[in-house]
Protein backbone atom coordinates (compact mmCIF):
# COMPACT_ATOMS: atom_id res chain seq x y z
CA UNK A 1 0.00 0.00 0.00
CA UNK A 2 2.83 2.20 0.71
CA UNK A 3 4.75 1.67 -2.33
CA UNK A 4 1.16 2.40 -4.32
CA UNK A 5 1.23 5.36 -2.52
CA UNK A 6 5.06 6.20 -3.35
CA UNK A 7 4.40 5.45 -7.05
CA UNK A 8 1.42 7.95 -7.53
CA UNK A 9 3.08 10.94 -5.39
CA UNK A 10 6.26 10.32 -7.57
CA UNK A 11 3.97 10.33 -10.72
CA UNK A 12 2.18 13.46 -9.60
CA UNK A 13 5.59 15.15 -9.17
CA UNK A 14 6.81 14.30 -12.52
CA UNK A 15 3.97 15.67 -14.56
CA UNK A 16 4.63 19.09 -13.54
CA UNK A 17 7.80 19.35 -14.45
CA UNK A 18 6.83 17.93 -17.82
CA UNK A 19 4.71 20.30 -18.22
CA UNK A 20 7.06 22.81 -16.90
CA UNK A 21 9.67 21.81 -18.67
CA UNK A 22 7.70 21.64 -22.12
CA UNK A 23 6.29 24.96 -21.91
CA UNK A 24 10.06 26.06 -21.11
CA UNK A 25 11.36 24.53 -24.33
CA UNK A 26 8.56 26.27 -26.43
CA UNK A 27 9.23 29.77 -25.09
CA UNK A 28 12.74 29.24 -25.71
CA UNK A 29 12.00 28.28 -29.42
CA UNK A 30 9.46 31.24 -29.58
CA UNK A 31 11.82 33.72 -28.36
CA UNK A 32 14.91 32.24 -30.26
CA UNK A 33 12.55 32.95 -33.93
CA UNK A 34 12.14 36.03 -33.10
CA UNK A 35 15.27 36.87 -31.73
CA UNK A 36 16.30 35.56 -35.78
CA UNK A 37 13.45 37.65 -37.18
CA UNK A 38 15.04 41.05 -35.35
CA UNK A 39 18.81 40.36 -35.97
CA UNK A 40 18.88 38.93 -39.33
CA UNK A 41 18.22 41.99 -41.33
CA UNK A 42 20.28 43.34 -38.92
CA UNK A 43 23.10 41.21 -40.00
CA UNK A 44 21.99 41.41 -43.72
CA UNK A 45 22.55 45.55 -43.22
CA UNK A 46 26.02 45.03 -41.98
CA UNK A 47 26.76 42.54 -45.14
CA UNK A 48 25.81 44.43 -47.54
CA UNK A 49 27.52 47.44 -46.34
CA UNK A 50 30.79 45.62 -46.73
CA UNK A 51 30.63 44.09 -50.15
CA UNK A 52 31.76 45.80 -53.30
CA UNK A 53 29.15 48.08 -54.62
CA UNK A 54 28.53 45.73 -58.17
CA UNK A 55 27.98 42.81 -56.05
CA UNK A 56 25.05 44.15 -53.88
CA UNK A 57 22.96 43.41 -56.93
CA UNK A 58 23.84 40.45 -58.09
CA UNK A 59 21.29 37.86 -58.62
CA UNK A 60 20.83 35.41 -57.24
CA UNK A 61 21.28 36.97 -53.67
CA UNK A 62 24.36 35.93 -51.81
CA UNK A 63 25.38 36.49 -48.22
CA UNK A 64 28.99 36.01 -49.35
CA UNK A 65 31.17 38.28 -52.09
CA UNK A 66 34.31 37.79 -53.57
CA UNK A 67 35.90 40.06 -51.03
CA UNK A 68 34.64 42.10 -48.61
CA UNK A 69 36.08 46.13 -48.42
CA UNK A 70 35.00 48.89 -46.18
CA UNK A 71 34.91 51.44 -48.89
CA UNK A 72 31.47 52.13 -48.91
CA UNK A 73 31.86 53.22 -44.57
CA UNK A 74 35.05 55.48 -46.39
CA UNK A 75 32.84 56.78 -48.82
CA UNK A 76 30.23 57.69 -46.46
CA UNK A 77 32.56 59.28 -43.98
CA UNK A 78 34.38 61.20 -46.48
CA UNK A 79 31.52 62.76 -48.08
CA UNK A 80 29.53 63.69 -45.55
CA UNK A 81 29.98 66.05 -42.42
CA UNK A 82 29.11 62.63 -40.48
CA UNK A 83 31.10 63.75 -37.49
CA UNK A 84 29.03 67.02 -36.92
CA UNK A 85 26.27 65.07 -37.37
CA UNK A 86 27.52 62.75 -34.80
CA UNK A 87 27.71 65.70 -32.22
CA UNK A 88 24.34 67.49 -33.04
CA UNK A 89 22.70 64.60 -32.12
CA UNK A 90 24.65 63.61 -29.68
CA UNK A 91 24.25 67.12 -27.93
CA UNK A 92 20.71 67.37 -28.21
CA UNK A 93 19.78 63.74 -27.04
CA UNK A 94 21.92 64.73 -23.68
CA UNK A 95 20.44 67.48 -22.95
CA UNK A 96 16.74 67.11 -24.00
CA UNK A 97 17.02 63.45 -21.59
CA UNK A 98 18.18 65.80 -18.84
CA UNK A 99 16.00 68.53 -19.19
CA UNK A 100 13.34 65.52 -19.20
CA UNK A 101 14.36 63.39 -15.96
CA UNK A 102 14.34 67.08 -14.16
CA UNK A 103 10.80 68.36 -14.98
CA UNK A 104 9.22 65.17 -15.55
CA UNK A 105 10.06 64.31 -11.66
CA UNK A 106 9.33 67.45 -10.61
CA UNK A 107 5.55 67.26 -12.15
CA UNK A 108 4.75 63.80 -10.93
CA UNK A 109 6.08 64.43 -7.80
CA UNK A 110 3.84 67.37 -7.44
CA UNK A 111 1.33 65.12 -8.39
CA UNK A 112 2.17 62.28 -6.56
CA UNK A 113 3.26 63.86 -2.70
CA UNK A 114 0.92 67.29 -3.11
CA UNK A 115 -2.75 67.52 -2.33
CA UNK A 116 -4.01 70.36 -4.52
CA UNK A 117 -7.97 70.92 -6.46
CA UNK A 118 -8.15 69.58 -10.19
CA UNK A 119 -4.64 67.14 -9.39
CA UNK A 120 -6.90 63.99 -10.94
CA UNK A 121 -8.25 65.95 -14.12
CA UNK A 122 -4.76 67.40 -14.16
CA UNK A 123 -2.84 64.05 -14.53
CA UNK A 124 -5.74 62.89 -16.99
CA UNK A 125 -4.85 66.00 -18.92
CA UNK A 126 -0.79 65.21 -19.01
CA UNK A 127 -1.56 61.45 -20.19
CA UNK A 128 -3.93 62.38 -22.55
CA UNK A 129 -0.69 63.34 -24.50
CA UNK A 130 0.06 60.57 -25.35
CA UNK A 131 -2.74 60.26 -27.32
CA UNK A 132 -1.72 63.15 -29.54
CA UNK A 133 0.46 62.49 -32.56
CA UNK A 134 3.13 64.40 -32.86
CA UNK A 135 2.59 65.25 -36.60
CA UNK A 136 0.13 67.34 -35.96
CA UNK A 137 1.98 69.31 -34.05
CA UNK A 138 4.63 70.48 -36.14
CA UNK A 139 2.88 73.64 -37.52
CA UNK A 140 2.08 75.72 -34.16
CA UNK A 141 5.20 74.35 -33.03
CA UNK A 142 7.32 75.83 -35.33
CA UNK A 143 5.68 79.44 -35.72
CA UNK A 144 6.27 79.12 -31.87
CA UNK A 145 10.23 78.18 -32.97
CA UNK A 146 10.08 80.80 -35.55
CA UNK A 147 8.64 83.95 -33.19
CA UNK A 148 11.43 83.15 -30.63
CA UNK A 149 14.01 83.08 -33.40
CA UNK A 150 15.12 79.55 -32.47
CA UNK A 151 14.78 77.76 -36.06
CA UNK A 152 17.86 76.28 -36.90
CA UNK A 153 19.25 76.56 -33.41
CA UNK A 154 20.06 73.44 -30.86
CA UNK A 155 16.95 74.96 -28.44
CA UNK A 156 14.81 74.80 -31.10
CA UNK A 157 15.25 71.55 -31.74
CA UNK A 158 15.82 70.30 -28.39
CA UNK A 159 13.00 72.12 -26.80
CA UNK A 160 9.72 70.77 -28.36
CA UNK A 161 11.07 67.23 -27.15
CA UNK A 162 11.35 67.70 -23.64
CA UNK A 163 7.69 67.52 -22.98
CA UNK A 164 7.01 63.46 -22.27
CA UNK A 165 3.82 62.74 -20.45
CA UNK A 166 5.30 59.18 -20.78
CA UNK A 167 8.39 59.90 -18.35
CA UNK A 168 5.69 62.01 -16.22
CA UNK A 169 3.51 58.37 -15.52
CA UNK A 170 6.61 56.40 -15.14
CA UNK A 171 7.84 59.10 -12.79
CA UNK A 172 4.33 59.03 -10.88
CA UNK A 173 4.06 55.20 -10.99
CA UNK A 174 7.29 55.18 -8.85
CA UNK A 175 6.63 58.27 -6.68
CA UNK A 176 2.82 56.37 -5.51
CA UNK A 177 4.77 52.99 -4.28
CA UNK A 178 7.33 54.73 -2.11
CA UNK A 179 5.98 55.11 1.56
CA UNK A 180 4.41 58.57 2.85
CA UNK A 181 6.78 57.87 6.62
CA UNK A 182 9.90 58.58 4.22
CA UNK A 183 8.43 62.02 3.52
CA UNK A 184 6.77 62.92 7.07
CA UNK A 185 9.89 61.78 8.85
CA UNK A 186 11.95 63.99 6.23
CA UNK A 187 9.61 66.92 6.95
CA UNK A 188 9.71 66.10 10.53
CA UNK A 189 13.33 66.72 10.34
CA UNK A 190 13.05 70.03 9.19
CA UNK A 191 13.36 69.24 5.51
CA UNK A 192 11.97 71.44 2.70
CA UNK A 193 9.58 69.69 0.19
CA UNK A 194 13.04 70.02 -2.80
CA UNK A 195 14.88 68.67 0.30
CA UNK A 196 12.40 65.82 0.00
CA UNK A 197 12.33 65.46 -3.73
CA UNK A 198 16.25 65.52 -4.09
CA UNK A 199 17.77 64.01 -1.37
CA UNK A 200 15.04 61.16 -0.83
CA UNK A 201 12.88 60.68 -3.99
CA UNK A 202 15.68 60.83 -6.54
CA UNK A 203 18.09 58.68 -5.39
CA UNK A 204 15.12 56.01 -4.27
CA UNK A 205 13.72 56.47 -8.56
CA UNK A 206 17.57 55.50 -10.54
CA UNK A 207 15.40 52.63 -11.96
CA UNK A 208 12.21 55.11 -12.84
CA UNK A 209 15.55 57.36 -13.76
CA UNK A 210 17.21 54.90 -16.03
CA UNK A 211 13.93 53.87 -17.56
CA UNK A 212 13.32 57.33 -18.98
CA UNK A 213 16.83 58.63 -19.45
CA UNK A 214 17.33 55.44 -22.13
CA UNK A 215 13.73 55.49 -23.49
CA UNK A 216 14.45 59.77 -23.90
CA UNK A 217 17.90 59.77 -25.33
CA UNK A 218 16.83 56.88 -28.08
CA UNK A 219 13.82 58.46 -28.55
CA UNK A 220 15.37 62.05 -29.48
CA UNK A 221 18.37 60.32 -31.24
CA UNK A 222 15.94 58.76 -34.03
CA UNK A 223 13.55 61.48 -34.62
CA UNK A 224 14.13 62.55 -37.95
CA UNK A 225 10.85 65.07 -38.43
CA UNK A 226 11.26 67.77 -36.12
CA UNK A 227 15.00 68.09 -36.75
CA UNK A 228 14.21 67.92 -40.77
CA UNK A 229 11.96 70.86 -40.17
CA UNK A 230 13.50 72.95 -37.88
CA UNK A 231 17.36 72.80 -38.64
CA UNK A 232 17.69 74.46 -41.99
CA UNK A 233 21.55 74.32 -42.36
CA UNK A 234 23.56 71.72 -43.62
CA UNK A 235 25.76 72.13 -39.58
CA UNK A 236 22.64 71.74 -37.87
CA UNK A 237 21.42 68.51 -39.00
CA UNK A 238 21.04 65.91 -36.75
CA UNK A 239 22.08 62.18 -38.08
CA UNK A 240 18.79 61.07 -39.13
CA UNK A 241 18.71 64.18 -40.84
CA UNK A 242 21.76 64.34 -42.13
CA UNK A 243 22.34 60.39 -44.04
CA UNK A 244 19.00 61.33 -45.32
CA UNK A 245 19.99 63.66 -47.20
CA UNK A 246 23.35 61.90 -48.01
CA UNK A 247 21.31 58.89 -49.02
CA UNK A 248 19.43 60.92 -51.58
CA UNK A 249 22.23 61.50 -53.59
CA UNK A 250 23.37 57.80 -53.61
CA UNK A 251 21.01 56.91 -56.11
CA UNK A 252 21.23 53.08 -56.09
CA UNK A 253 23.94 52.45 -54.55
CA UNK A 254 22.97 49.80 -51.83
CA UNK A 255 26.51 49.61 -50.21
CA UNK A 256 26.53 53.09 -49.18
CA UNK A 257 23.07 53.60 -47.94
CA UNK A 258 23.67 50.88 -46.06
CA UNK A 259 27.06 51.80 -44.58
CA UNK A 260 25.08 55.02 -43.47
CA UNK A 261 22.20 53.00 -42.19
CA UNK A 262 24.35 51.17 -39.52
CA UNK A 263 26.50 54.20 -38.56
CA UNK A 264 23.41 55.63 -37.58
CA UNK A 265 21.91 52.92 -36.09
CA UNK A 266 25.25 51.70 -34.10
CA UNK A 267 25.41 54.06 -31.84
CA UNK A 268 21.67 53.62 -29.89
CA UNK A 269 22.33 49.66 -30.71
CA UNK A 270 24.93 50.28 -28.31
CA UNK A 271 23.49 51.98 -25.68
CA UNK A 272 20.32 49.83 -25.42
CA UNK A 273 22.54 46.28 -25.61
CA UNK A 274 24.68 47.91 -22.60
CA UNK A 275 21.39 49.41 -20.61
CA UNK A 276 18.80 46.79 -21.61
CA UNK A 277 18.78 45.73 -18.05
CA UNK A 278 18.02 49.31 -16.23
CA UNK A 279 15.00 49.28 -19.08
CA UNK A 280 13.85 46.36 -17.99
CA UNK A 281 14.29 47.43 -13.81
CA UNK A 282 12.70 50.51 -14.37
CA UNK A 283 9.92 49.35 -16.40
CA UNK A 284 9.09 46.78 -13.83
CA UNK A 285 9.64 48.98 -10.90
CA UNK A 286 7.29 51.44 -11.93
CA UNK A 287 4.27 49.38 -12.47
CA UNK A 288 4.12 49.40 -16.30
CA UNK A 289 4.04 45.58 -15.74
CA UNK A 290 1.70 43.65 -19.28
Amino acid sequence: MSSLASNLSTRGQAEPRKRFSLSRTLALVLLTIMALLWIIPLLWAVDTSLKPEAETTTVPVSWLASHFTGDAYHNVFSTADIFRWYFNSAFTALIATVLVIVLASLAAFGLSRIRFRARGPLFWIILAGLMVPGQILIVPLFTEMQQMNLVNTYWGIILPQIASPLAVFIFKQFFDNIPQELEEAAIVDGASRFRVYWQIWMPLARTAISAVAIITFIGVWNNFLWPFIVATGVDMMTLPVGLATVQTSYGVRYAQIMASAVAGGLPVLIVFLFFQRQIIQGVAGTGLKG
